[in-house]
């Protein structure tokens, strides 16, 4: 049995693997998500924090599974984007050569998540700049439909919501923008009570990673080892589908 939990990070995609119920993880970084799945069984089943399923029009609050979710998390739950339309999402693919040209393509990228959402709404920041990663996944899965039943989206808080006994951290990870040290070991604490080896939590994460990506990447660990089992739940029950017939939930 393999298991992956992933996230975002800057120098790719953090995964930390699991191949056996019983070893310690290892944690490495990809530059792509096809490379990190490629190193991978095709039996893997992998936990993603990052949208999956795109919606042609985007409603209030975002997508059905954000909109569920937030209510959970309480002080937490701003670290749920509004995922906007596909149209907005793949708007602006040109690489950017200064921080001028990407201000400019988050502006571009605004005025077509305003065409494509009821009521119209502009794309914050943040989302904006998980937009190329959205992406990779989103192409992946519409030209691999067998990944569907096994790369799955999650949420860190989310998961550390359902592995706290379906209660919201009370900390939070960072503030404005600086890692919080107890909100990190609330965490950690946390996921070495419920299925880490605190030595591994302890070490630092690999280069091109930051901590939080790799704490994150081993709650998604986790979902997926409870995903292999049967134990995890989504939001929706059952999960909704996109244009492109890709499961959008949110599982933990």
């Amino acid at each position: 049995m393999t298991v992956a939990g992933v996230d975002g990070c800057k120098a790719g995609w953090i995964a930390v693997i699991r191949s056996d119920a019983a070893a310690l993880p290892e944690a490495r970084v990809s530059a792509s998500f096809a490379e990190l799945l490629a190193a991978l069984p095709d039996d893997a089943t992998v936990a993603v924090d990052m949208p999956i399923g795109l919606p042609e029009l985007s409603g209030r609050g975002g997508r059905g599974p954000e909109a569920l979710v937030r209510p959970l998390l309480g002080e937490r739950q701003s670290s749920v984007f509004s995922i906007p339309s596909r149209a907005a999402v793949h708007a602006e693919t040109a690489a950017f050569t200064d921080l001028d040209a990407w201000y400019a393509a988050h502006r571009r990228a605004s005025e077509v998540a305003m065409r494509t959402s009821s009521p119209p709404r502009g794309v914050s920041i943040q989302a904006f700049g998980i937009f190329s990663k959205i992406r990779e996944i989103d192409a992946l899965l519409i030209a691999r439909p067998e990944l569907r039943g096994r790369v799955i989206e999650s949420h860190p808080e989310v998961a550390f919501w359902r592995l706290n006994g379906e209660r919201a951290m009370s900390l939070p990870k960072k503030i404005k923008s600086r890692v919080n040290p107890a909100g990190m070991e609330e965490r950690k604490a946390l996921l070495a009570r419920v299925g880490h080896d605190r030595a591994f939590l302890d070490r630092p994460p690999p280069r091109g990673a930051a901590t939080d990506d790799f704490l994150d990447a081993c709650a998604m660990m986790l979902v997926a080892e409870r995903h292999r089992r049967g134990e995890t739940g989504s939001f929706p029950t059952p999960p909704e589908h996109d244009a492109h017939g890709i499961p959008v939930a949110i599982w933990a």
